[in-house]
């Protein structure tokens, strides 16, 4: 593929994607939830909404792969490990982007506990690092997140997770930045198999997203979900597979209304006690 042509895909991806500058979701299940995740409670909290790190009883570790619009230079890996402390959750995590021409980095480290029964609260430290030779060359810097989780009943749960709220530079001319994002979402049962999840994301320089998804259990063993986000339109639907009370496996695709599918597959190991 000619580079000069996907110098100017990444950029157009960063104009449609602020992920591209910082945050990334993980996980299958959010991805077939269009993301709408800020109100999810299982290891890849980390990468969603920290705060929900708090429910996490094991250790836990999860890893996942999306191929982003298809193409082998837009491959995203995530991970993270949730370690249950006396008091909290510790957790380490990771994500890379791109190619070796355009790649963006993000490690870091986090702690969440329960303030009280009902609200939880988690923060994160994160190192990125963005190479991209043509545009800022290699820019390192230090980011940070916070999140908190309010359960106003056992049924439902309202979230808010801010991401890099210092504004980080990505480059001084031009004047671009890490990307600052907020997100509030609500997390309501139905039933015990039925969830609806709604979200409103607000990037400061790209438009309000409004996300919602519905996650639907037929069985212990077997979930089907399906999401839809605005601004620009995406369309997430996938399943999970829960092959024991130890191992869980996910799958599931977007589908953006310009650029395509996104197919990605994640994987969740719990250290039952």
């Amino acid at each position: 593929m000619n580079y000069h042509i996907i110098y100017s895909f990444v950029f157009v991806l960063i104009g449609f994607h602020s992920s591209s500058q910082g945050i990334h979701f993980a996980g299958s299940r959010s991805n077939s939830l269009a993301n709408a995740s800020v109100c999810l409670t299982d290891v890849y909290s980390y990468h969603n909404n920290p705060a929900n790190l708090s429910y996490i009883e094991d250790v836990s570790i999860g890893f996942s792969y999306e191929n982003r619009f298809l193409l082998k230079e837009l491959q995203n890996q995530s991970w993270a490990i949730a370690i249950p402390v006396k008091y909290g959750v510790l957790s380490i995590g990771g994500n890379t982007f791109g190619y070796q021409n355009f790649r963006t980095f993000k490690n870091g480290i986090g702690y969440a506990m329960f303030l009280n029964k009902e609200l939880s609260m988690g923060v994160q430290l994160n190192h990125q690092l963005v190479r991209l030779p043509e545009a800022y060359g290699i820019n390192q810097t230090l980011t940070g997140e916070f999140g908190f989780n309010y359960s106003i009943d056992s049924d439902w749960s309202i979230g808010l997770s801010v991401f890099n709220l210092g504004r980080n530079k990505l480059s001084i001319s031009p004047d671009d930045r890490y990307s600052t994002s907020m997100r509030l979402g609500s997390k309501y049962s139905l039933s015990d198999r039925t969830t609806i999840l709604a979200e409103l994301e607000k990037d400061i320089e790209h438009p309000l997203r409004s996300k919602i998804g519905i996650e639907y259990l037929p069985s212990n063993s077997l979930a089907f979900r399906v999401g839809f986000a605005t601004q620009p339109i995406d369309l997430g639907f996938g399943f999970g597979w829960n092959i024991s009370e130890k191992y869980v496996l996910d799958f599931g695709t977007q589908y953006h209304q310009i650029l395509g599918w996104s197919p990605n597959i994640s994987f969740k190991y719990a250290v039952i006690k």
